[in-house]
């Protein structure tokens, strides 16, 4: 969702993870991006402000450099007030604003609604980051509490009559003003914000419409909850170690400490990651522990018991038919993708009905291969999804002779961020990095780097956050705690997370090659927000549609395995050797190996979205039907085939929770203009910093200042084009 009005403040934070994950990662999930905003049900006066609190951080700007936050000085307990204290704030300069005597003016509506808020900006982006980051029991009661209220006082803000009016007014005349380009984009797209909204609904269907908020944002955040919970209850218990032949010394350690920390005595625990698919899936010898885990997978939120989602999930679907009929659409997804660059549910379903044959085929070819490694073995089985990843790796080295464990040795985790990361961004814009240890961090794991420009001048912080533990959800995101913005004079503050295993103390953390490029990709939202240079706050940094924000962070994951790039970083962490060009040669030999299975699953999952939101309500099915809904779902869009579960099954698919309702499609039409960007680097002569610095000048600076699609016009000077997508997922042949 793009931000465009005051109501940024509450969701800024959720909705720069953006800044999500690439889907061969999960992501954490966003609050119900069109209602989680914020709270307040009456105007207050100013008299009654919250006095507890000079010592509360959030009521005034940050003092550390750059309105870094005051991680040391924040407490469980400054959250609830803060909100208050900012949404009431927030209400009674909205409500000035429309109360205005004047005639209104671009300034005295619209850059007045821009400067709102800023309390609860500075409470509500370090909130929602912690949320993801780093949640406790006390914080998922404030979010529980907040989510209804906030939805109110986003309801406040964009059904109040009177404000509308003034915008209205503004925009109906906006060609007689003389405004530059950005500031009639925000008149522009703030009207058609509010009218999406239900600005122009009557007074009962206003009514109505608070209603479904109301009940949307208590349900979504109850899903993102329920998810957590269970990812964690349902780890897996391992008796003996015997059952954990294949995994790493390493591993196998780390599952014994996970163990330990459960005080569960001479046991070893395999912790699960949100996606269907298991990482120890690839490694883990004992068949039957691997159909154990991926049942467990598979059954998250849909086997009973407390945290099961079925009938969270098919309210949720109901709930959001029913309000874009309000809203006079025909469907929840044809409601949000109206804001989006693909505009229709045609234009979306034509996308993934075309590649979803290709991909099956391809992945049904792949299954046969492995199955010939079983049957070689003297296996008298199918293959199953379970074992899919196991049979994968040995294919693999059949055909590559490639064992994906090979690469560890070579990507140490620090490594990776400052000489492969960091080196990549300093070639291709100038870019420098200096830690920052004095500021303050809200875990001991997370560490904090001044950025410098080419020229030498602070751009802005990076905020770096790598390791798994049991308060972070799961996936991998960008956040931003401070948007860049001209009218404000801020600079940005953002954060990229992950989920690599931590390793027992003492120990290097050696990374997988896909934790690698996720590593990259991430990088690439945090330069959509460093880079950001744009004068109001609602089109800073990754402030674009849904479907076009995954692109800047998919296009820099080409510089993962650059060979300038790789030399660099993919070093043997206890020698110092560089990575054998051998093996370089047969990491980029494999790089379209599995792909009919990574296509498929991912498609399966964005067709479930689309299935779940291009229904009216009187079509979804109770809790009890969820199940069969989904099966049906994925056999009409042909994409039934069981070793290739989806990516996500619809009871714990935390992205359609959030701001990727109707919209999990975005990875693969960002990756239409990616893979074509992609090409226009290398038909320009690769990593440089004239290639860098035109990609930024065109595109990476200008948030969503301008129309997405303009903007990737003006960068590549033409039209995207398909062909290098299916080029790269191995669904054409490169000379077709």
């Amino acid at each position: 969702m793009k931000i465009r009005t005051p109501l940024a403040m509450a969701v800024a934070i959720a909705i720069s993870a953006a800044a999500c994950s690439k889907p061969e990662q999960e992501q954490a999930a966003t609050p119900e991006s069109d209602t989680a905003t914020t709270a307040a049900a009456e105007t207050p006066t100013t008299t009654e402000a919250v006095t507890e609190t000079d010592a509360n951080p959030f009521l005034a700007a940050s003092p550390l450099y750059l309105g870094y936050p005051q991680f040391d000085k924040i407490d469980d307990a400054d959250y609830l007030p803060a909100f208050e204290q900012g949404m009431k704030e927030q209400l009674v300069e909205i409500q000035a604003i429309a109360d205005n005597p004047e005639a209104p003016t671009f300034d005295n509506t619209f850059v007045a609604m821009e400067r709102s808020g800023q309390t609860l900006d500075r409470v509500s982006r370090v909130f929602f980051a912690m949320v993801s980051a780093h949640t406790n029991d006390a914080i998922n009661e404030a979010r529980a509490e907040l989510a209804p209220k906030l939805s109110a006082h986003g309801d406040a803000i964009q059904l109040n009559g009177p404000l509308f009016e003034r915008i209205k007014t503004v925009h109906d005349n906006v060609d007689a003003l003389e405004l530059d380009p950005e500031s009639k984009r925000l008149v522009e797209e703030t009207y058609r914000d509010f009218v999406r909204a239900g600005a122009q609904l009557n007074d009962e269907q206003k009514e109505q419409l608070k209603a479904l908020n109301a009940e949307l944002a208590t349900l979504t955040t109850e899903f993102s909850q329920n998810v957590l919970k269970e990812v964690n209850g349902k780890a897996i218990v391992v008796e003996s170690a015997e059952e954990l032949a294949g995994l790493t010394d390493t591993e196998i350690a780390s599952a014994k400490e996970a163990a330990e920390a459960r005080e569960m005595g001479d046991k070893w625990v395999i912790p699960l990651l949100n996606t269907s698919q298991q990482p120890s899936l690839a490694s883990l010898e004992n068949r039957e522990l691997r159909q154990r885990i991926m049942e467990t997978s598979l059954g998250r939120g849909s086997s009973g018991g407390e945290f099961d989602n079925r009938e969270v999930l098919t309210k949720v679907a109901r709930l959001r038919a029913e309000r874009a009929a309000l809203l006079g659409y025909a469907n929840h997804a044809a409601y949000q993708l109206e804001d989006q660059t693909a505009r229709t549910v045609e234009a979306v379903n034509e996308r993934l009905a075309s590649l979803a044959p290709p991909a099956v085929a391809n992945a049904r070819k792949e299954a046969a291969d492995l199955q010939a490694v079983v049957e070689a073995e003297g296996g008298d089985f199918e293959i199953t999804a379970a074992d899919w990843d196991f049979y994968t790796e040995k294919v693999r080295q059949q055909k590559f002779d490639f064992d994906a464990g090979e690469l560890k040795p070579y990507l140490e985790m620090n490594n990776v961020l400052e000489n492969g990361v960091f080196f990549a961004a300093g070639q291709v814009y100038g870019l420098t990095f200096e830690p920052r240890p004095d500021l303050p961090v809200y875990h001991p794991d997370v560490k904090v780097w001044e950025v410098f420009d080419a020229d030498g001048s602070t751009l802005g912080l990076f905020i770096g956050d790598f390791y798994a533990r049991e308060s972070k959800r799961g996936g991998a995101w960008m956040n931003a705690y401070v948007s860049q913005s001209g009218l404000m004079g801020t600079q940005p503050v953002v954060a990229n997370h992950q989920n690599i295993p931590k390793p027992p103390e003492g120990e290097p953390t050696l990374m997988t090659w896909t934790e690698v490029t996720t590593m990259f990709h991430e990088f690439g939202h945090a330069l959509h927000g460093l880079f950001s240079n744009v004068k109001y706050p609602s089109f800073s940094g990754t402030s674009v549609p849904r479907d076009f924000v995954e692109y800047p962070s998919q296009v820099n994951e080409m510089w993962a395995d650059w060979p300038e790039v790789l030399a660099n970083y993919a070093v043997h962490y206890q020698t110092g050797e560089a990575i054998p060009q051998e093996l370089l040669d047969k990491v980029l030999a494999s790089s379209k190996f599995n792909q009919g299975y990574a296509t498929t699953e991912y498609l399966a999952a964005a067709l479930l979205d689309q299935a779940w939101h291009q229904r009216t309500a009187d079509e979804i099915p109770d809790a009890d039907g969820a199940l069969a809904f989904e099966a049906q779902a994925l056999a009409d869009a042909g994409v039934d085939y069981a070793p290739v579960p989806p990516r996500y099954r619809s009871t714990y698919f935390s992205h359609i929770m959030g701001g990727y309702s109707a919209g999990y499609y975005a990875y693969i039409w960002s990756e239409v203009l990616d893979a074509d960007t992609v090409e226009w680097f290398k038909e320009n002569g690769g990593m440089s910093r004239e290639n860098g610095d035109h990609f930024r000048a065109t595109l990476l600076s200008r948030g969503g200042s301008e129309d997405a699609m303009a903007l990737f016009q003006d960068f590549r000077g033409r039209a995207p084009d398909v062909q290098p997508l299916l080029v790269r997922r191995g669904l054409v042949n490169e000379e077709d």
